[in-house]
């Protein structure tokens, strides 16, 4: 901490930058915590006696350097202090930032981190909150030594001190779980690969499949052939068109008609056969 015997201008700057660098960390909201998990599973996830040992240890400290720092912050009066009201109002603020922290935010971590022992996201969520109401307790605590009476400034640091405690036993914790968790994924990968070793390898089917058959067309319909008409022939000496031809008796013979200027000449008589004597 700075010197407390510096100008109240002094004091008045750090704690200035100190609020506006670590204030709007102490709000964690619980939501941010619920879905990190490294097992997916916490509460169902076994956990060892010493782990779970060591952890209720630390969240019972932690849970009454909480009770005792809220009580010490109510017991200031911050307004009878010898500085100017900006200052004092600053300091107003850090106080009502430690007390909503101390009420709201950290105990819905620490009951998160109880339902999940190993969870390492909770518990960096819980180191990084521890560090947050270090940082700004601090500068409170540094003020009242500075202008407040002297049994406030000694209340707080002993708060201090205690908050300070859990702080470097959960980042030994997360040095622990995070070599735990190394370790066992490097043991889980090498069973996964001897698992794998141990299964036969059994050849894929097959299939052949001929791209450069061509493919197959369907046979083309027969063609029907057309029916030959029969063909007509006209008989020699039959009259042409616009002619009719003359009836002959059966087994008369025919005779042809002259042409014009000619003369008929008559059919030649024919002998009757002789009869037999």
């Amino acid at each position: 901490m700075p010197a407390l015997s510096q100008s109240p201008d002094s004091p008045q700057a750090s704690m200035q930058d100190a609020k506006q660098e670590s204030k709007p960390d102490l709000p964690i909201p619980a939501a941010e915590t619920q879905h990190y998990s490294v097992q997916g599973q916490p509460a169902a996830t076994p956990v060892s006696y010493a782990s779970v040992t060591e952890l209720n240890g630390i969240l019972s400290q932690l849970e009454a350097t909480s009770k005792s720092t809220q009580a010490d912050l109510i017991k200031m009066r911050v307004e009878r202090w010898k500085t100017d009201s900006s200052y004092k109002r600053q300091v107003l603020g850090n106080v009502d930032s430690i007390q909503r922290n101390l009420q709201a935010a950290l105990p819905e971590i620490m009951a998160r981190l109880q339902a999940a022992p190993e969870d390492l996201p909770a518990t960096f969520k819980l180191y990084r909150n521890l560090d947050a109401l270090y940082d700004v307790l601090g500068n409170v605590a540094e003020a009242a030594g500075a202008f407040g009476p002297k049994g406030d400034f000694q209340s707080l640091s002993n708060d201090l001190d205690g908050f300070e405690g859990a702080r470097k036993q959960m980042a030994a914790r997360i040095e622990n779980l995070s070599s735990a968790k190394e370790a066992e994924i490097v043991r889980l990968r090498a069973d996964l690969k001897t698992a794998q070793a141990a299964i036969p390898a059994t050849p894929p089917k097959k299939m052949l499949v001929e791209d450069n058959q061509p493919a197959k067309t369907p046979a083309p319909a027969a063609k029907k052939k057309p029916v030959a008409k029969p063909k007509t022939t006209t008989p020699a000496g039959q009259a042409t068109s616009g002619q009719t031809p003359a009836k002959q008796s059966p087994g008369a013979p025919t005779t042809a008609k002259p042409s014009a200027g000619q003369t008929q000449t008559p059919p030649a008589q024919q002998s009757p056969p002789s009869q037999p004597q």
